[in-house]
């Protein structure tokens, strides 16, 4: 039996459903808005995917979470 998965991922599958990309392009473009612009912060990452790709805000608040976690874990 598999594990429900929990915290930031489990908003992948409608991520990727309502915005008609794989989760790793999204963290693709929130790591180079991050090589863009050194030292810019969670919110403000939220804020850009809520501005320029319509995200709300649970979805854009999991993706940098869970993108900034896999960058600070190594």
């Amino acid at each position: 039996m598999s594990e429900k998965v929990q915290g930031p991922a489990s908003y992948f599958p409608s991520i990727e459903a309502k915005h008609g990309r794989p989760i790793a392009e999204w963290q693709g473009l929130v790591r180079e808005r991050r090589a863009a612009e050194p030292g810019i912060r969670h919110m403000a990452l939220v804020a850009w995917l809520k501005a320029e790709h319509g995200m709300g805000h649970g979805h854009a608040n999991a993706l940098v979470a869970h993108t900034l976690a896999e960058d600070t874990a190594g």
